[in-house]
């Protein structure tokens, strides 16, 4: 018996490929998005976006030298107006982190936003998982600036940065917001959806 796309959706077995396949769509969606919207230089609100971004990548400056001075006890150099942090590896030669107002937070928060306010779930709980996933984010990148310098300190080369920057932490950071959304499905959303079934039943 031929199944309809819909009937495929509502079966309950298939609710995990779902809920995948639905990520994997909306993550790519919106990458693609982003990626014209940037070439089309954020309009009609680049001013705001700049805004933003300017005030982002300077938060995550900060606060990575915090974290670096003040939690990972490293003797670091820096230079504000760059947003540069340098420190010696352990050959003691300065290896250096410039945090580019592409390094900012602000795709990473635009991605989860638009993830998060699509994806089918309660909006009692998005009032609150929204933010935080927001302030998590924050967090990673802070993280992701600590861990490029650190791997720098540790093993010294010119390819550590790129692979560092490229592939672990970027990998590193989607991890996270895939991490997040999986908490979302299993503790928010398919709760939701089973209460809901067996109110009807």
């Amino acid at each position: 018996m031929k199944t309809t796309l819909k009937e495929y959706i509502d079966d309950p077995k298939n609710r995990s490929t779902v809920d995948v396949g639905l990520f994997i769509i909306l993550i790519l969606s919106f990458h693609f998005l982003y990626l014209g919207w940037q070439a089309l230089e954020f309009w009609p609100v680049k001013g705001a976006i700049d805004k933003l971004s300017l005030w982002s990548v300077n938060r995550v400056y900060r606060e990575s030298c915090w974290v670096l001075q003040n939690l990972l006890r490293i003797d670091i150099t820096t230079e504000s107006n760059l947003r540069l942090i340098a420190a010696l590896s352990k050959e003691g030669t300065f290896v250096n982190v410039v945090i580019a107002p592409l390094c900012a937070s602000l795709k990473q928060w635009l991605h989860w936003l638009f993830l998060m306010l699509i994806f089918p779930g309660p909006w009692k709980h998005k009032a609150w998982y929204i933010p935080v996933g927001l302030v998590i984010i924050e967090l990673t990148n802070v993280v992701r600036i600590c861990g490029i310098l650190l791997m720098q300190m540790q093993w010294p080369g010119p390819n550590t940065f790129h692979i560092a920057h490229d592939y672990v932490f970027k990998v590193f950071f989607y991890l996270v917001i895939f991490l997040m959304w999986v908490l979302w499905v299993e503790k928010f959303k398919n709760k939701s959806s089973k209460k809901q079934v067996e109110k009807h039943e």
